[in-house]
């Protein structure tokens, strides 16, 4: 929401990866790192001979554990990487170096961002804060994820609700 007070936040777009009795874990899929996959990449000792590979753009995932990378990818028919959790929308989250490795030589997934760090909710947190408005919420939607500018995927998303977030006022009063 435009009225969003933690900067953690502001403006962001955040996938709701799992939710259950134990909490919440989403990754931000519209703020990027100044960090490139080749220089992670480089760091875990993964060789990159794809160029188009290394010039990927790594994302902040969010605030909790920002030197853990996760994946966030499409399903892939026949692919099982250790450390993958499938979720609806044919859309995972994997952990693992083994996926890192693949989409470094070309065989990982067609669809994906590698992010570091991860968005965490507490029990009942993220309930609490749908409830007092703070955030909108729409389904998952793949295309603006992977295949939308990194610019554009907040106000696409909002789109998808019918609202132009130019429009939203942070300001409250009484009529």
């Amino acid at each position: 929401m435009p009225q969003m007070l933690d900067p953690s936040f502001e403006h962001t777009l955040i996938y709701i990866c799992d939710h259950d009795e134990r909490g919440a874990l989403g990754l931000i899929v519209n703020r990027t790192l100044n960090m490139s996959l080749g220089e992670v990449l480089e760091q875990m000792d993964i060789e990159v001979p794809n160029p188009q590979v290394r010039h990927r753009t790594v994302y902040e995932g969010g605030p909790v554990d920002p030197t853990h990378g996760l994946v966030l990818h499409n399903e892939e028919e026949g692919q099982n990487w250790s450390g993958t959790h499938r979720f609806g929308h044919g859309l995972c989250i994997s952990s693992s170096r083994d996926i890192l490795e693949d989409i470094a030589t070309g065989k990982g997934p067609s669809h994906y961002l590698v992010t570091l760090g991860h968005a965490g909710w507490s029990p009942g947190q993220l309930e609490e804060e749908l409830s007092a408005n703070a955030w909108l919420t729409c389904s998952a939607d793949p295309e603006i994820m992977f295949a939308t500018a990194v610019e554009l995927r907040l106000q696409k998303a909002a789109a998808l609700l019918g609202i132009d977030l130019n429009n939203i006022s942070t300001d409250t009063g009484h009529a």
